[in-house]
């Protein structure tokens, strides 16, 4: 995108779905405008004029947005809870059975400290495993969900 200094840097516009103007609420009918041709001054004549909620609604209703959801709900929960069991396991030996946590594994290292580190690792890697399924399995969809929403909205936001 070309800088632009000046008294109309302001009005320049930045066409970028990731942009989040629209969610922010500018641009959107307040509701005393009237939902002709100039609430929507980018439409053509001829297209249906739908509000930016109906176009939001109808984007929450779709397939595509379906299954982003149920994709990134099945990574979510279960890894969640995999790792809340995981923590709540840690503080359970840790409370009720400190003669085994505190066996040595290996020199001054003991089970305690072993599975403390496990609990950093087991972050970080849980942190890699979401951002690699965010990657391949939610983010072209979700891309091209937001480009669509875009597209519909881009008229009613000018």
């Amino acid at each position: 995108m070309d800088e632009q200094q000046g008294p109309d840097a302001a009005a320049v516009r930045i066409d970028d779905p990731w942009y989040d103007a629209l969610a922010s609420g500018w641009g959107e009918l307040d509701g005393t405008e009237a939902a002709g041709p100039a609430a929507f001054p980018g439409a053509r004549d001829g297209e249906p004029r739908h509000s930016q909620a109906d176009i939001y609604l109808e984007v929450h209703r779709s397939a595509a947005f379906q299954e982003v959801r149920s994709r990134y709900r099945r990574f979510v929960v279960p890894a969640a809870l995999a790792f809340f069991a995981w923590y709540l396991a840690y503080v359970v030996a840790a409370t009720a059975a400190p003669e085994l946590m505190a066996r040595p594994v290996v020199g001054a290292v003991n089970v305690a400290m072993v599975a403390g580190l496990g609990q950093f690792l087991s972050t970080f890697l849980l942190t890699w495993a979401y951002a690699r399924h965010a990657r391949l399995r939610r983010d072209r969809a979700a891309l091209d969900l937001r480009w669509t929403v875009f597209d519909q909205t881009r008229g009613s936001a000018r």
